[in-house]
């Protein structure tokens, strides 16, 4: 945190953004002799893509940006495992760097996942072996799989109600496999069950089991090479080799399965946007669909005064083969990011998240409101963030305008909070949000509802900058606006998709009363 004061009170906010930007651009100088397509496979080509990604997941996330401030507030070097090209860019944006202590943490991490990816090893001997004995099906016929699922992303099955889950968005898509017999997630412990006359089952890995014969004449071999190879690059200074182990055994399993063993379509979230495994080439190869799809839009940094700054989050890195996307805004963000080759379909909303709560009893002439909830402080400055919009003040704000224009209109405000984050949302918000819930004029909604059933039971839609439960209330022909209390958001943010930015109190009030007119 005192870092974080520091960065602000130089007016250097953007600085972690900025370096990371730098990090997502710098490309690895391998030369392609040096890179081994007994370990990379089908992704061989793409290797150097591939490494950066992974980086960038494992060391450049929220650890490098503690790392970061903790040694601008302690007064210390940066002590975090980098290789040597990202020490020095951290050096260039104007930190110090403990290179010893950075390249030993460095080596070690390597070591970490080189031991891992042998211990992947030895997993998958003894769930190929186990699944011998037991003489397990290899086959459920023609299937799609689900990366990263949570609970509430699947249909609730018993329930005589619309399901707004990931699974049913694919199943109504135009544009799935056809003629499917199984929909897989890797979640554990849940029951197979069966939905729109489609099996839903969990499945461990993306792909189905080894036979026991390819896995004696062909995997095993391929480990003894491959620790082999690994541990000889390593002692010639090639790491990548060492660090993309653990991820090779996952793509010589997807090479070596029986071609009914793969799913059809692969579908990864914007959750994980950086990284694209490594067994997703050999399973494009063998004849897969890679699908990566947004289930939300509020993905780009704000247009400032001056224009638009760095984008965050190093979105540039991504190199998914089909993108798929709510609109022409989001599809030129993709563009902008990889660019003009890369392969988009628009689909419109994309449903997510499911829940079997009850919604109260809405009127008729109601609000839908959706904030983006803040973080306490110690977790909001470890983000990193180029910008403080989203701080309890201006939450505070938001709610607090909304729910005195609705009162002069005698609407009711119907609120929903982005997620279920418990403590980690900031206490003076939580103890307004409770304020408020003891009116009778302000109804909360479980966090866990799906944002779509809530928008169909409302009248109106006002959404916190830049959300996409506006453009979720477009789409179903809602009046939707997003609503800046501070009016420090540009009103022609391409960032908004084309909905209207209302700027303060005054602003409201008057959008609010031109819809009223027409009801």
């Amino acid at each position: 945190m005192r870092g974080y004061r520091r960065l602000k009170a130089e007016n250097r906010l953007s600085c972690i953004v900025e370096l990371k930007d730098a990090l997502a651009n710098n490309r690895f100088p391998l030369m392609s002799q040096q890179v081994s397509s007994r370990i990379f496979g089908a992704g061989r080509k793409d290797a150097e893509v591939i490494i950066r990604q992974y980086l960038l997941v494992r060391l450049g996330g929220l650890n490098l940006n503690k790392s970061l401030l903790v040694s601008l507030g302690g007064g210390r070097a940066v002590v975090h495992p980098l290789p040597d090209s990202w020490r020095r860019i951290v050096r260039e944006h104007g930190f110090e760097v403990n290179e010893v202590a950075c390249a030993v943490c460095w080596y070690a991490y390597i070591c970490f996942f080189a031991t891992y990816g042998v211990w992947l090893m030895l997993v998958e001997c003894i769930a190929t072996l186990v699944a011998s004995v037991e003489r397990r099906t290899s086959k459920i016929g023609r299937f799609v799989y689900f990366d990263s699922l949570s609970r509430g992303n699947l249909p609730q099955i018993d329930k005589a109600k619309k399901n707004c889950d990931i699974l049913s968005w694919y199943l109504q898509w135009p544009g799935r496999a056809k003629d499917l017999d199984a929909i897989a997630h890797g979640l554990k412990n849940e029951p197979v069950n069966t939905f729109l006359g489609v099996q839903v089952v969990p499945m461990q890995n993306p792909t189905l089991p080894l036979e026991l014969g390819d896995f004696v004449r062909r995997f095993l071999p391929w480990c003894i090479f491959s620790v082999s190879f690994t541990l000889l690059d390593f002692l010639r200074g090639r790491w990548w080799h060492a660090l993309l182990l653990s991820e090779a055994v996952k793509a010589a399993h997807t090479r070596l399965v029986k071609p009914g063993c793969l799913a059809r379509d692969y579908l990864f979230h914007n959750s994980g946007w950086i990284y694209r495994p490594l067994w997703t080439y050999d399973a494009e190869l063998r004849g897969s669909r890679i699908l990566f799809y947004f289930y939300s839009t509020n993905i780009e940094s704000f247009k400032t005064p001056l224009g638009y700054p760095t984008q965050a989050n190093c979105w540039q890195a991504m190199n998914w083969p089909h993108y798929l996307v709510w609109d022409e805004h989001q599809a030129e963000f993709v563009r902008r990011s990889v660019g003009v080759s890369a392969r988009l379909e628009i689909v419109g909303s994309i449903w997510f998240h499911n829940s079997p709560t009850e919604i109260k009893c809405i009127p008729l002439w109601s609000i839908a409101v959706f904030d983006v909830q803040p973080f306490r402080s110690v977790h909001y400055q470890t983000l990193g963030l180029p910008t403080e919009y989203y701080t309890p003040e201006t939450a505070k704000r938001f709610l607090g305008d909304i729910y005195h224009c609705a009162r002069y209109f005698k609407a009711k405000v119907v609120f929903k909070r982005k997620r279920k984050i418990n403590r980690l949302a900031h206490p003076s918000y939580r103890r307004f949000v409770e304020g408020l819930t003891d009116s009778q004029d302000f109804i909360e909604i479980c966090s866990d509802t799906a944002a779509l059933r809530v928008i169909e039971n409302c009248m109106i839609v006002i959404s916190m900058p830049f959300t996409s439960t506006a453009l979720i209330a477009r789409e179903l022909g809602k009046p939707s606006c997003y609503y800046d209390p501070d009016g420090v958001l540009q009103k022609d943010d391409r960032a908004a998709h084309g909905i209207e930015v209302i700027t303060g109190r005054e602003e409201l009030a008057k959008w609010l009363f031109s819809i009223a007119r027409k009801v």
